[in-house]
Parts: C-alpha cells; sequence; structure tokens
C-alpha cells in the first residue's frame, strides 16, 4: 500500500493524505518521497484541480520526521562515493519541495501555479514542517497537546531539507535562532504566534479549502523582486551585528564541540548572499558535510536509533505485561518525592511513606510545587494539578501498602536502614510485589539478602532532579528473576524515561564512569594544574560542566561521604588517597558547593559563580609548567571511558547501546561522540589501547588498557562492529 493517497473532489480540490503503514506516526523514507512527489505531479497536471490540501491520516498528528535510516542508505547506494550519494539525495528532495512551492508558476513571470495548503492535525516535526514550509500556506489544528518545529539539532545534524533556508527567509535569522539552534518546540499557537506557520483553526480543513477556492496569491517572497531578508542580510548593519551575535552565541554554547551547530550557521550566513535555490545548494553542502562527520553518525545512533529501541524494550525479558497500577515509595526526601512526581504524572496511584506525616506531607507538597511552576507558565491547569495531588496519598500508615504491585525504597543510604524497611514492608504487600531499591551506591545483591524473596527484588536508580533527568539505571541482583525486570521496565516505559539494564557492582555502570572524571579533574588539583584548564578542558570536550563545578553542584560533603564509604569498603585495595586530600582539605575548610555558597568557586548570595577560590593554590600550589591541554583532555576522557570499556568486560553492561545511551542521558558524556563506545570507535580502538599505555606510564595503574580494549586494538575491531546489536534492535 502506498504512504499517499490522492482524492480529488467536484469542486476540484485534489487531497493527498499521508498515512505511512505500520507506523503511529508518519514518517518520510524514500519510497514515500516518490510517491509524494508522483501524487503531486498529478494533481498539478490535472486542469480541473484549482488546489491541492496536503493533511494527515494520523489523528493528531501530522510528521514525525524522516525515517534516519535513509541516510545509511544514500551512503550505501553511492558506493566508493558517499558525500556525493547523500548530496545528489539531498537535492533530490530539495528539487521535489521546490516543485511543491511553485506549484507550476512560470519561472520568470510567477504567474499561474495552484494553490497548495497543508493542513496539521497536530505534531509536525523535522521534515514534518519542513514540508509544510514548502507549501503556501499552513493551518494547523487547534490542538495544544501538538508539537511543531525542527529538533534535528538534538541528533547531531540540522534541517537539510530547506528548513534551514526557508525558516530565516521566512523570520529573519535572529527569530530562526532558537528554532534552528536550539531545537525549540511550539504550540500551534504558539508556533503562529512566532511565525512559523500561517493559521490555528478550528476546522482547518474547512479553511484550507475556502483558501484555496478564493484564488490566493501563492508566490514566496522570496521567489519576488526586491526581497530582502527580514532583520537584513549578514552585509547589511543590522544583519551584521546578527551574525556576530549568533556566531558568539553558537561558540559559546557549544565550545566548537558539536559540528552540526557550525554547519547550521555557515549554511545561514552563506545562504543569505545568495539566490534562494543557491541557497538550498549550500545548505546541501553543509549538511553533507555534517551527516559525512562520524558524530552525527554517532548521535543519530545513540539519541534516535539507539534509545529508541531501549525505550520499547529492547532489554526487556520475554515475559507478561507488567504494568504497574499502584506504587509505595519508601522516603518522602527529594528522591523519594520526585519518583512520586513522576509516577503520578504518568496516572499511577502512589502511597508515599515517611516515618512523620509532616515529612510525608512535605513530599507530597513537591508535587504541588512542581504544578504550581506549570500553571503559572501556563502548561498545566488547576484541573491537572488537583488530579495530580489526588494520585499521591502521604502517610506513615505501612498498611496502606497492602495492595500495591511495586515498592520503590529510597531511604537513607545505610544497609541497616534499608534491609529493616524491607522486612517490615514484606510482610505487608502482596507476594507478587516487586520490591526496588533507589540505591546509587549500594549493592544490590547485598540488600537483597533482607529479602524473603529475593528473586522479586531489584535495583531501579533515578538520576537527580528525577523530573528532569531521562535516565533510570535498572540494576539486576544476584538473584533478581525475569519478571522484576521486566516490571521495572515497563514501569521505566509508564513514566517516559530511558532504562538501561545492568548487572549488579560497585556503583554500577553511570556511577562507576562518572566518579573517576571527577576524581581526575581533583587529582590535577592536588597536582598543581590550574582548575580553570581542568574545567575548560572538558566543556572543549562537549562535557556540560568540568568536573570542578559538578563536584560544587552535587556538593563536596556528598564526595567526601562517598569516598569514607568506599574506603571502608576496599580497605588496603583503595587507591584514591590523592583524591582524599583535596576533598576532605575542601571539607574541612567549609567549602562544601553552591549550596552553602562557597566550594571550588566562589559564589554571590544568589549562587552565580563568582571564579575560582583563590586559597585553593595556596594548599596546592601551581605547577609552574602547565601540562598540554591535550594531556588534560586525555586523562578525563579516559578515565571514563576505559571504565565503561571493564563494565562491559565484567558483564556489568550487557550492550553496548545501554553504555552509550545512558552516559549520554546519565551525566552528558560528550554527547557530539554518541557515547563513551561510540567515541572509541571514532578514534579507533588501537589508538585508544596506545593512549592508554602512555597514561599508565605516566600517571599510574589506573589506565591500564582492558584486556578487551587490547585485543580490539590487535583485531583493529570495533565496539559496534564486534558487538553487534543490529539483530537486538
Amino acid at each position: 500500500m502506498s504512504d499517499f493517497t490522492l482524492t480529488k473532489d467536484a469542486e476540484g480540490i485534489a487531497t493527498l493524505v499521508w498515512d505511512t503503514q505500520g507506523k503511529s506516526m508518519n514518517v518520510l523514507n524514500l519510497d514515500a518521497l516518490k510517491e509524494l512527489e508522483a501524487a503531486i505531479d498529478d494533481a498539478l497536471a490535472d486542469e480541473a484541480i484549482k488546489g491541492i490540501i496536503l493533511t494527515s491520516g494520523k489523528e493528531g498528528s501530522f510528521a514525525g520526521g524522516m525515517d534516519l535510516n535513509i541516510i545509511a542508505k544514500m551512503k550505501a547506494m553511492a558506493g566508493d562515493n558517499p558525500a556525493q550519494g547523500l548530496f545528489d539525495g539531498i537535492m533530490n528532495m530539495h528539487r521535489i519541495l521546490r516543485k511543491i512551492e511553485r506549484a507550476g508558476m512560470e519561472p520568470k513571470t510567477n504567474k499561474g501555479g495552484k494553490p497548495i495548503a497543508c493542513v496539521m492535525p497536530g505534531t509536525g516535526l523535522g521534515i514534518g514542517l519542513e514540508i509544510p514550509l514548502a507549501c503556501h500556506r499552513i493551518f494547523a489544528a487547534d490542538n495544544p497537546k501538538a508539537k511543531i518545529g525542527l529538533p534535528e539539532i538534538m541528533v547531531g545534524i540540522f534541517p537539510g531539507a530547506g528548513g534551514t533556508t526557508r525558516l530565516v527567509r521566512k523570520m529573519g535569522a535572529m527569530a530562526a535562532a532558537p528554532f534552528l539552534l536550539e531545537g525549540k518546540l511550539s504550540s500551534p499557537a504558539k508556533a503562529k504566534q512566532a511565525g512559523l506557520i500561517d493559521e490555528v483553526s478550528a476546522d482547518p480543513m474547512a479553511d484550507a479549502r475556502a483558501w484555496i477556492l478564493s484564488a490566493p496569491k501563492i508566490v514566496k517572497p522570496w521567489d519576488e523582486k526586491g526581497y530582502k531578508i527580514p532583520g537584513g542580510a549578514p552585509y547589511h548593519p543590522a544583519g551584521f551585528m546578527t551574525f556576530v551575535g549568533a556566531s558568539a552565541m553558537v561558540h559559546g554554547k557549544t565550545w566548537g564541540a558539536y559540528p552540526a551547530a557550525k554547519a547550521l550557521l555557515s549554511a545561514v550566513y552563506e545562504g543569505a548572499l545568495v539566490p534562494f535555490d543557491t541557497a538550498l545548494k549550500i545548505e546541501a553542502r553543509w549538511f553533507t558535510n555534517v551527516l559525512m562527520n562520524p558524530s552525527s553518525a554517532a548521535m543519530i545512533r545513540s539519541l534516535f536509533i539507539n534509545k529508541e529501541a531501549l525505550e520499547k524494550g529492547a532489554s526487556r525479558p520475554d515475559v507478561a505485561d507488567e504494568t504497574v497500577r499502584k506504587i509505595g515509595v519508601l522516603g518522602a526526601g527529594m528522591m523519594g518525592a520526585g519518583i512520586a512526581l513522576v509516577s503520578a504524572k504518568a496516572g499511577i496511584d502512589v502511597v508515599l511513606i515517611d516515618q512523620n506525616q509532616e515529612a510525608a506531607d512535605r513530599g507530597k507538597a513537591y508535587s504541588a510545587t512542581y504544578a504550581d511552576k506549570g500553571i503559572a507558565r501556563k502548561k498545566s491547569t488547576p484541573e491537572q494539578k488537583e488530579a495530580l495531588l489526588s494520585r499521591i496519598t502521604a502517610t506513615t500508615d505501612l498498611s496502606t501498602l497492602k495492595d500495591v504491585d511495586l515498592i520503590i525504597e529510597a531511604v537513607f543510604e545505610d544497609p541497616k536502614v534499608k534491609a529493616e524497611m524491607t522486612q517490615k514492608v514484606e510482610a505487608i504487600i502482596p507476594e507478587d510485589a516487586i520490591f526496588a531499591s533507589n540505591t546509587s551506591t549500594l549493592p544490590i545483591s547485598d540488600l537483597a539478602k533482607a529479602s524473603v524473596r529475593a528473586e522479586q527484588f531489584i535495583g531501579i536508580h533515578f538520576f537527580s532532579p528525577v523530573e528532569k533527568m531521562m535516565l533510570v539505571e535498572i540494576i539486576k541482583g544476584a538473584q533478581t528473576g525475569d519478571r522484576a525486570v521486566a516490571k521495572a521496565l515497563d514501569f521505566v516505559r509508564q513514566i517516559r524515561k530511558t532504562p538501561i539494564v545492568v548487572n549488579d557492582a560497585r556503583f554500577f555502570y553511570a556511577n562507576r564512569c562518572i566518579i573517576p572524571y571527577i576524581n581526575e579533574g581533583l587529582r590535577m588539583i592536588g597536582e598543581g594544574v590550574a582548575p580553570a584548564l581542568i574545567d575548560n578542558a572538558a566543556q572543549l570536550l562537549g562535557f556540560p560542566v568540568g568536573p570542578l563545578q559538578l563536584v560544587d553542584e552535587t556538593s563536596v560533603e556528598l564526595g567526601a561521604k562517598i569516598a569514607r564509604a568506599t574506603k571502608a569498603a576496599m580497605g588496603d585495595a583503595y587507591p584514591d588517597d590523592a583524591v582524599d586530600d583535596v576533598i576532605f582539605f575542601m571539607e574541612s575548610a567549609g567549602r562544601l558547593g553552591r549550596k552553602a555558597g562557597a566550594g571550588f568557586y566562589d559564589y554571590d548570595e544568589k549562587g552565580k559563580r563568582q571564579g575560582y577560590w583563590t586559597g585553593l593554590a595556596d594548599q596546592f600550589p601551581r605547577l609552574e609548567q602547565q601540562p598540554e591541554l591535550t594531556e588534560v583532555q586525555n586523562r578525563l576522557m579516559f578515565a571514563q571511558v576505559l571504565e565503561a570499556v571493564r563494565a562491559l568486560e565484567e558483564g556489568v553492561l550487557e550492550d553496548i547501546r545501554e553504555g552509550d545511551v545512558g552516559a549520554i542521558l546519565g551525566w552528558g558524556f560528550a554527547p557530539w561522540s554518541g557515547g563513551p563506545f561510540s567515541w572509541l570507535d571514532i578514534v579507533g580502538s588501537p589508538w585508544a589501547a596506545e593512549t592508554a599505555d602512555q597514561l599508565a606510564a605516566a600517571h599510574g595503574a589506573r589506565f591500564a588498557c582492558p584486556e578487551l580494549l587490547r585485543d580490539m586494538a590487535e583485531k583493529n575491531q570495533s565496539f559496534y562492529g564486534r558487538f553487534d546489536t543490529s539483530k537486538a534492535a
């Protein structure tokens, strides 16, 4: 069956309905693109047709974007010249959308042509907005749940089917910037207000028909003589300042680590200097440049393909549905309150337990405050707040847990306290209920010893703040059964977060990798490396914050607590005394981080960073000869990626997709790289092994090359080549 269906009526209106077969939302692939062109050709050639309406057969949405797998197909079809294949494929897309835009008009006079309207029942993303932008008028349904925008920058590319060129010419570079450079999404009403679309209607089909029958003028402004870009072209005084500011903004936010943002800005700048059709060619060349960069392929794979596969249950055991009906949350502190909030938002009934009623009520109030902020921003209503809070029962009474099917324990990080709660609660909850711990450091297998049904005991580790962080780490203990894993995964799906499943080990996966990153920064402080060099080196690698700023944000006190607990557990094998020198000094000096108003940074009364604390150099004198930037970057990067490889080697990770997705979503690992395994594939295993050896010789055994990486280097293998996940995907 065809994805596009064309019908014609007695009034001379052709309706072209897009309905991708087997998908809940329309996505464009190469076959569908041919069908779209054939249908447009048919309607334009029919003398009885006065105009065309392009719409969707999917309720509540127009299109979700491009099938990103076609990029790989275009590369493969080009054989030995993939860049040419991509460029030709992109230019073919431009040709088809330009055919829609010109709609049969005379090239020189702009006379004739047939009006083409796009009716969007709801969400239109990526190509789902680029096609409408090529039409002559966009009518969107008054659907407040719909999202309209161009989010391509979020997966390492930019709108390359004319969206960049058209939006800048429609709105001006300054107004278009949030939608192109930040991937901003808007409701239909706000999209109209911004100028992305033309009409918001209670009956968009009727309004589109009336518009077509009114014989409207359809030539686009940029196809008329004398057209000027809103806000000015690059060499116009106003436009010059716009582009100078845009360049500074892009580099300030990306630190030059994200090729797509720079390429997009180049396409906009260069395209603004030339006629429209030439600008499309420039856009296509820059888009090809980005697609040929291994960064874009890695980001698409991790943040789109692999993330979606994990969310759809790539790691789920083959057991019956385990949808959560009612959840018990033990502990109403910040983590417990956040878990209660996201659960109630998903429509799940929540029992929020704490040892005194005041604490339980305070935990529920967290959701009330969240709802109030949503109401203030007009993203929620008082009725929705009431419904949210009605799902949360805040209490001290454990007997209210008698009918829950999932428990998440988020009490104090003390094994004795957790064991006591486990035994009390398991005596009350149903025999088939699953018990989960939100611990971030304590081994699940040890905690499960307090349980009378260890096969139903699992770790569900949220990241803080729960409502904002997308990753949830599910930890299998030594005896955890398949049904517990399925329950955890189904719950994470319900609350619309991304799960990774790992096996039990100290610090699990995420903390196992992020702690060495922080520790390496602290070691360098002890060695006399300038703090600005450490943090800036990290941000130039694409990390959202450097290790010192991260310690300040999460608190020095927490770092010292983890260090003491780890040292007590590891004894003589503890490797981080050099780190402790720094962290315990900061603790003793009362420099506990941003919340305390003093840490590695000084802060003003509003908590804004004021620069590095000068007292740090008094305790740890600076080296006269500072290390090279690349050496600092290699230490910070390899501290993490080698730990990720060890986690795979030891079976903590079972799937490299989870290692990559978890790293990006869990602690912001250089998103441009696609994650630690994708980064190792970009730089190559031989170089990685050689660099690890150099770092180990210079800085110690923590950089020792894992045997797995050594073996791969000798065979010149890649992780995605050796650990093929295509069948699972």
